[in-house]
């Protein structure tokens, strides 16, 4: 198999949550333009239907479907809708995220709640109906979750945001234990850890803190809206088929230091 062949996704599903906008929009477009046929899930019409409009000026095909994934009981039937228009999904991108910033003294339950609850249960109660539904019986599949450098470290003081490092350490522990315990059905599990993008999530923390963020970053930039794109085709493709259990750092040297 050629190196070409080994990234085309032609003929997959990927099934994208958090894909309206910021890096869920960019990795599908990744995805897209390297063949696969999409689904985008959101909480919103609007920028789902804008996301849909963008894809296809590229000529991607995206089915979109609304979903809020801390809304459990509606996790059934998302994945529902996707198999019965497409048949199938080969890809599943957990990209669905939320944060929190507050000293952990102070920290709400709520917003505990809402965090852990889209970052980690959601994710989990996805990916399981996925798997049981599509990937286990056809013995095939690509998980890919997007973690974050959060998820490997503490923060400074000045970034308190505990149920979102909290989480997303969760994350990359889940893909160590899935891995393991999907690799005999031929299910590769691994997680996208990125530093810092512009994003509406993090514009708060950008708006403080972006001028120090880049001086900490050994590439001395912020990431850009190409910089997840080849990491998500690697990971959703047959190049990374002896690939799984890993956590992939894209964050421009920030860990380094």
């Amino acid at each position: 198999m050629s190196v070409k062949e080994l990234f085309d996704l032609t003929g997959k599903v990927a099934l994208v949550t958090g894909g309206s906008r910021g890096l869920g929009l960019q990795m599908a477009e990744a995805l897209g333009e390297m063949g696969a046929r999409l689904a985008i899930t959101a909480r919103k019409a609007d920028e789902l239907a804008a996301a849909k409009a963008r894809l296809e000026q590229q000529g991607i095909e995206a089915l979109t479907v609304i979903g809020d994934l801390s809304k459990f009981e509606q996790i059934p039937g998302l994945v529902g809708k996707v198999l019965e228009h497409y048949g199938k999904i080969d890809i599943l991108v957990n990209n669905a995220g939320a944060n929190w910033a507050a000293p952990a003294a102070d920290y709400p339950d709520d917003a505990w709640m809402k965090v852990i609850n889209l970052n980690v249960n959601g994710m989990f109660f996805l990916t399981r109906e996925v798997g049981r539904r599509a990937l286990i019986p056809r013995k095939s599949g690509k998980i890919i979750v997007t973690a974050s450098i959060a998820g490997l470290r503490g923060n400074p003081p000045h970034m308190p945001t505990i149920a979102y490092n909290a989480a997303k350490g969760a994350d990359v522990n889940f893909v160590r234990a899935l891995a393991a315990e999907w690799g005999r059905y031929n299910i590769n599990v691994n997680a996208i850890c990125p530093g810092f993008f512009p994003s509406r999530m993090a514009s708060g923390l950008m708006e403080k803190l972006g001028d120090q963020i880049i001086a900490d970053t050994a590439l001395g930039r912020l990431g850009g809206e190409e910089d997840l794109k080849g990491a998500v085709v690697y990971l959703a493709s047959e190049a990374s088929r002896h690939v799984t259990g890993h956590a992939l750092v894209v964050d421009g040297g920030s860990s380094s230091f």
